[in-house]
């Protein structure tokens, strides 16, 4: 069985477009802005509730490609699993959970 994961830094970086985390575990994962815009796990984005959840998360983000530029206009925490971060586009709907987010590290 795999440890949760959990982050020990959360850094918005609104000028360069980034959100970084730093896992407990000591890796760091920095995930541009747009492209995790365009991987939102909400029902909406999602397309329906059987789309939502990791099973149907995208393998590699860096290969999404964004509709537009997203900057991050607020970073809510959910309780102690999860961000909501609130998108220029008024999108606010996606809870982006400690294991989504891992799960969507980009790839080197």
């Amino acid at each position: 069985m795999t440890e949760k994961p959990i982050p020990s830094g959360i850094t918005l970086n609104k000028t360069e477009g980034y959100l970084e985390i730093v896992w407990q575990d000591g890796s760091t994962c920095r995930y541009p802005l747009s492209h995790l815009r365009e991987a939102c796990p909400c029902v909406e984005c999602r397309g329906g509730h059987q789309f939502m959840g990791i099973e149907n998360a995208p393998e590699n983000i860096l290969k999404l490609t964004p509709k537009r530029a997203y900057t991050v206009t607020a970073l809510n925490p959910v309780g102690h699993y999860a961000l909501q971060p609130v998108w220029d586009d008024g999108h606010s709907t996606g809870i982006y959970t400690w294991e989504y987010l891992r799960y969507l590290c980009p790839k080197a």
